[in-house]
């Protein structure tokens, strides 16, 4: 075991955030520049056969980064962080290369970039599981808080910069919306190579092989089911009733209870349960998948609400909302890059708990603000309500993952920093499901006799409305998503050629539609907002009860904690 030098410390830092912001950017810098990744690849993402495609093409990387991570932390114990951390950068690197080489068109070439996509993930996987173990390592107890503040912050502010970039770089050619992470990844592997090296304490073990294969059989069937689960299904809106649905939920549940009964029986699991005896562990992995359930989902929601809503409204064009979303969005990253890393310098001094508690209010409380907002609402308290929510989950972000790391025991900080960000991106898929589902939800009962009068209103054959109105509320919401001209996109060329044109000038506008989703899709975002507000209240409840100011004291020993 090394000793780090106060220079390394920073040095560790910086190269560790450069890499979790690359790949969290890569999270997200693919939902504003879909449109023009589909077009570059001749894809139509709304036909029904298409649909699976594109979900696949935005949740694989995040459902593979959930899957490993656990895995590459345990590895990184065993044979050392650095190592594994230098693997994830050059692995991310390659196939963010790879994925800009795509030469295959339609349904071949969205499979290619899926591939391509799950294994970028693999190298986000690592760079995941490793960094804030190779931070805690580096750093004193004392300085934890806000240098692990610095990285969560970074990660979690990445997800919503990937937006603007993919924005900007998607209309000038859709390649670069991946050639971007080059330079950095290669810059930064070299980097890491050279001035990275392990300074914890390297575990020694055998390969839990039955706890791995069980844990990834088991968590990619229940993603896999929810990600199948806000798909349509015959003529139900959504496919919780498709048996293959419940069956691949239902299994991997059953394969999860398995898994966590091998934990409790073979002497090296990768999976330490153990672990949750820590109080401060237990308690803050619980809030931060609670958060991360409010939170995952907003982003969704809120591109929906800009750019199918909100921007048309404003004088925007539906091909240009997708940047304009990114940029209205960003009082929400200035309120994380703001309130981070003061709450986890702070952290150091007066432990987690107030913090991690006050900012899941504060976050509840942007919620109930972006409730009460209308529809058509303007932006100043819109904006704000924003930066509020920003702040709030700044203010909680880093003291929370700066408390979970300090109560780990030297030689379980990679497992440990594994398992709390499976249930981090874990619940960034979950809340997908889960906000999508509830939004479907509200749109169902209104929107279809919506569509249908006001098309039928404005001289659209009643044949071709019902047809419109009887799609599933999912096509509306992902034409909304991609930033695509929505009823142009649903009615199709041949019915607009039929009404004279001023009727299909006004329905491809930047009025009709809007104005026709208003209704309905308040309903949903009233349901969807409420469910963020109990996740970040019970969020806070779960930080209340951690416990003081804590941080693991013996460091040889791995199975006495202590107060500090």
């Amino acid at each position: 075991m090394r000793t780090a030098s106060p220079h390394y410390r920073w040095i560790a830092l910086s190269n560790t955030t450069l890499g979790v912001l690359m790949a969290s950017i890569n999270a997200s810098i693919l939902l504003i520049a879909l449109p023009d990744i589909f077009r570059g690849i001749s894809v139509n993402p709304l036909e029904p056969a298409n649909t699976s495609l594109m979900l696949w093409l935005i949740m694989g990387y995040m459902v593979v980064t959930a899957v490993l991570v656990v895995s590459f932390g345990r590895l990184g114990d065993m044979y050392g962080r650095v190592r594994m951390y230098n693997a994830g950068f050059a692995i991310f690197t390659i196939f963010s290369i790879m994925l800009s080489v795509t030469w295959m068109q339609g349904t071949a070439g969205a499979l290619w970039m899926i591939v391509m996509r799950i294994l970028q993930g693999v190298g986000g996987a690592m760079l995941f599981a490793n960094s804030n173990a190779i931070i805690t390592d580096a750093f004193p107890v004392h300085q934890r808080g806000l240098a692990l503040g610095l990285n969560q912050v970074a990660g979690i502010a990445g997800s919503f910069i990937g937006l603007i970039i993919g924005g900007l770089l998607g209309p000038i050619d859709w390649r670069l919306v991946f050639l971007v992470s080059v330079p950095v990844g290669v810059i930064g592997t070299v980097w890491a190579y050279l001035s990275l090296h392990d300074t914890g304490v390297r575990r020694r073990a055998r390969m839990d092989w039955w706890g791995n294969v069980t844990f990834a059989v088991g968590l990619v069937a229940l993603l896999v089911g929810i990600t199948y689960g806000i798909q349509p299904y015959g003529s139900h809106t959504m496919g919780w009733e498709n048996p293959a649905v419940i069956a691949a939920m239902g299994g991997g549940i059953l394969v999860l209870i398995v898994f966590c009964v091998i934990e409790t029986r073979v002497a090296e699991p990768m999976f330490h349960l153990q672990l949750f005896r820590i109080r401060a562990f237990t308690a803050g992995n619980l809030a931060s998948l609670l958060s991360s359930l409010g939170r995952g989902g907003l982003m969704f929601v809120l591109i929906i609400w800009l750019q199918g809503i909100w921007l048309p409204q404003h004088g925007y064009d539906f091909a240009s909302t997708p940047l304009w979303a990114g940029i209205y969005m960003l009082p929400l990253t200035v309120g994380f890059l703001i309130a981070g890393p003061v709450s986890g310098w702070l952290s150091d001094r007066f432990g987690a708990r107030a913090f991690a508690t006050g900012g899941m209010l504060v976050a509840a409380a942007s919620f109930v603000w972006l409730l009460v907002l209308p529809v058509d609402f303007t932006y100043p308290p819109f904006a704000a309500a924003l930066l509020l929510n920003g702040i709030g989950m700044g203010v909680f972000a880093a003291p929370n993952r700066a408390g979970i790391m300090n109560s780990l025991p030297p030689g379980e900080r990679g497992v440990g920093a594994g398992m709390s960000t499976v249930f981090q991106n874990a619940a960034m898929v979950l809340s997908i499901g889960i906000f999508f589902s509830l939004m479907i939800t509200g749109l169902s009962h209104s929107l279809p006799d919506a569509l249908s009068s006001g098309l039928v209103a404005h001289g659209v054959p009643a044949a071709a409305a019902a047809k419109v109105a009887a799609l599933p509320p999912v096509s509306v919401l992902f034409a909304s998503l991609l930033g695509y001209n929505p009823v142009q996109t649903l009615l199709g060329p041949a019915v607009l050629a039929q009404l004279p044109a001023s009727s299909a000038s006004y329905l491809t506008g930047r009025a009709f539609f809007p104005s026709l989703i208003s209704g309905p899709f308040a309903d949903g975002l009233t349901v969807a907002f409420i469910f963020a507000i109990i996740a970040c209240v019970v969020a806070a409840i779960a930080s209340a009860l951690r416990g003081g100011k804590y941080a693991y004291a013996d460091p040889i020993s791995s199975s006495a904690p202590g107060m500090e």
